[in-house]
This record gives C-alpha cells, structure tokens and sequence, in this order.
C-alpha cells in the first residue's frame, strides 16, 4: 500500500513538473512572438503584440516598446506604446515615458503620457503613505 502511494505521489509530482515546463516553454514562445510582432511591418500586429506585452506585464518587452515609443511615426502606436510600458511599471520604462512627455512631437501623445506618468507617481504615493502607517 505504501509502494502505491509512493508512486502515485511521484506520478502527481512529475506531471505537476511536466506541465511547469511546458508552461514556461509556452510563455517563452509567446514572449518571443510578440516581440517579433512589434518589430513587424503590419501596423495592427504590432499595435496588438505592445498591448498584450502590457498586459503580461513582460520586462523582456521594456527595450523594445521604449523603442517603438520614440521612433514609431504613428501616434496610436505611441500611446500603446505608453500604455503597455505603463503596465508593466519597468523604470527603465517609466522614465521612457516622462521623456516623451517633455520631447514627442504630438500634443496628444504629450497629454496622454502625462496622464500615464502622473497615475504612476499617484499610485506609488498612495503606497507609500499606506507602507508608513
């Protein structure tokens, strides 16, 4: 009985390990996909890989949305841009934000990475008064 029991946890260990490995081999995957989206010439795919980079909250895709933040001619693809380095909250990322506050060429990217910056800085404020109580 306990020789089955034995097996039966080894069993459950194994595959529980199988599936970790399978996982972190799925996410590698996807991460590298997306990053090739940024860097494709579709605008949709690369608009779409920076938002999900964003929602993954991926630091491998900081370098490149900091790059499609400052060098992409579309102003749409600047702001996701913004956005997704906004969500993943890299510093390097944050600070690629405030300097397009001060140096893009389009008020609208301006205001909106403004937006994003300021809710940053206000959300680690609230943290910090509340790790001080």
């Amino acid at each position: 009985m306990i020789k089955l029991i034995l097996i039966f946890i080894s069993l459950i260990t194994f595959s529980v390990f199988a599936a970790d490995t399978q996982e972190k081999e799925l996410k590698d995957g996807t991460i590298a996909s997306l990053i090739m989206g940024i860097n494709s010439e579709n605008f949709g795919l690369r608009t779409s890989a920076a938002f999900m980079l964003g929602e993954l909250k991926c630091e491998a895709g900081v370098i490149p949305l900091m790059r499609m933040l400052k060098n992409e001619e579309r102003e749409d693809a600047r702001i996701v841009a913004a956005l997704a380095l906004l969500k993943i909250g890299d510093a390097k990322g944050i600070f690629a934000i405030k300097q397009a506050v001060k140096f893009d060429q389009s008020d609208r990217v301006k205001r909106l990475c403004t937006n994003f910056y300021n809710s940053f800085n206000e959300k680690f404020t609230v943290i910090e008064q509340i790790a001080r109580k």
